[in-house]
């Protein structure tokens, strides 16, 4: 088996239908060494420059639902193209990235490839991308709608909590206190420390 056979067999198991052959020719133009990692959560996706190296190499988290996993594939492969086109000094996430990351989502951003309700806040996160969609709000909950329903049903985003109201956390309570700009204020009942946590954290409410 060819590596683009490899890589066609692995992204039509991780990414909707309608995008597989668009993501290859991505790589096809520029090859790297792709690779889908267990669960980060600070991060969905890496795309990290080494000098040292010809071909440099893209992870992913594997828990992506298709079309977070289409975003953040897009995301990645943009640092790439980036860098090669304007050279390794230029700012990760700056306009060169932004250009770059734009052009090679709109030939993406149709019902072909996303549901319409996600076109919307897709298109409006794209006049200006973030250097994760994870840090806009509306985007990531559209996007969670299409995340795989389990047994974790009673997960949500902290956002979703009313102030006042206590949750859980990797195991600890807290109580939710006043917003600021992307992250709420909350204290740890059992220390009374007050932690700066992002709106998105996903949370177990407590009744």
């Amino acid at each position: 088996m060819s590596s683009t056979e490899r890589l066609r067999e692995t992204l039509s198991q991780k990414l909707p239908t309608t995008a597989v052959a668009y993501a290859v020719s991505l790589w096809e133009r520029e090859p790297f060494s792709f690779r889908i990692t267990a669960t980060r959560k600070s991060k969905l996706g890496d795309f990290r420059y080494r000098r040292d190296r010809k071909i440099q190499t893209i992870t992913i988290n594997s828990d992506l639902n298709p079309y977070q996993f289409l975003l953040t594939y897009i995301h990645e492969v943009a640092h790439l193209h980036a860098f090669v086109k304007f050279g390794i000094e230029t700012a990760p996430h700056g306009i060169e990235w932004k250009s770059t990351f734009h052009q090679l989502m709109i030939p993406l951003l149709s019902t072909t490839y996303f549901p319409i309700d996600l076109l919307i806040p897709l298109r409006k996160h794209m006049r200006n991308p973030k250097a994760s969609s994870s840090s806009d709000l509306f985007l990531m909950k559209e996007m969670s709608k299409y995340d795989q329903k389990s047994i974790t049903q009673e997960i949500v985003f902290l956002s979703d909590v009313k102030p006042g109201n206590r949750f859980l956390l990797s195991g600890r309570e807290f109580e939710k206190g006043e917003t600021r700009r992307t992250r709420v204020l909350c204290q740890e009942v059992k220390s009374g420390r007050k932690y700066l946590i992002a709106q998105l954290a996903k949370v177990k409410p407590i009744d």
